[in-house]
């Protein structure tokens, strides 16, 4: 079966760290781009950052550069997506989403045509 699970959210307190891990099953992941999405309740699902297939490009929106990093283990077929210095407007479902390449607008989500995980819980509190 072909999937992607996202792992690794929780509950944190804001300035903690976290890494998400997006692991893919009956497939390999290096094909494929991979971008990180978001989506917080009540609002749009936002892309925050994807790594390219190609040459291991990474790219980030603009309001996650500097504490969020994006990574590839092949030999582990999982992505990761750390975050530092967690804020409380990062509260949201984080979701990884595979494409055969880098989408023209990377951060739409309509744009990536492949599987897409369940995502994993992130909830920044005191």
């Amino acid at each position: 079966q072909l999937q992607l699970v996202e792992s690794g959210g929780g509950f944190v307190q804001p300035g903690g760290s976290l890494r998400l891990s997006c692991t893919a099953s009956g497939f390999t992941l290096d094909y494929y781009a991979i971008g990180w999405f978001r989506q917080a309740p009540g609002k749009e699902r936002e892309g925050v950052s994807c790594i390219s297939t190609s040459d291991g490009s990474v790219y980030y929106v603009d309001s996650v550069k500097g504490r969020f990093t994006i990574s590839r283990n092949n030999a582990k077929n999982t992505v990761y997506l750390e975050i530092n210095s967690l804020k409380p407007e990062d509260t949201a479902v984080y979701y990884c989403a595979a494409n055969e390449e880098v989408p023209v607008n990377p951060w739409l989500s309509w744009y990536w045509r492949g599987l897409w995980g369940r995502g994993t819980q992130v909830v920044v509190s005191l």
